[in-house]
């Protein structure tokens, strides 16, 4: 199981929490657009080809990174980041998450 799949498969759950789960790629818009239609995400999935983000967040060093780390923040309602997790399993994460954010 990937963490895509993690965070669709409890997309209900993450709704009910009133969370909302955004996934940031190093892909081309027209490579995430297949990838989220092949895997019926029902989340957007932010392409960030020059790695501005991945930088900016830690999950990449240089401009020249092939690959992002795993990593995930929870973002709250004001904008300000509540919690960063610079490393994740991906497929524990969506689930301990979703319990992380309580009821």
């Amino acid at each position: 199981m990937s963490q895509g799949s993690g965070f669709r498969d409890l997309a209900d759950d993450y709704e009910e929490k009133n969370a909302r789960v955004v996934g940031v790629s190093f892909d081309t818009p027209a490579e995430n657009a297949a990838f989220a239609k092949k895997n019926h995400f029902p989340f957007p999935l932010i392409s960030d080809t020059d790695r501005t983000i991945g930088i900016a967040y830690g999950a990449a060093d240089s401009p020249k990174d092939e690959y992002a780390r795993r990593i995930a923040y929870v973002i709250d309602e004001n904008g300000v980041i509540a919690q960063a997790h610079p490393k994740v399993d991906a497929k524990n994460y969506p689930r301990q998450q979703l319990e992380q954010l309580g009821n």
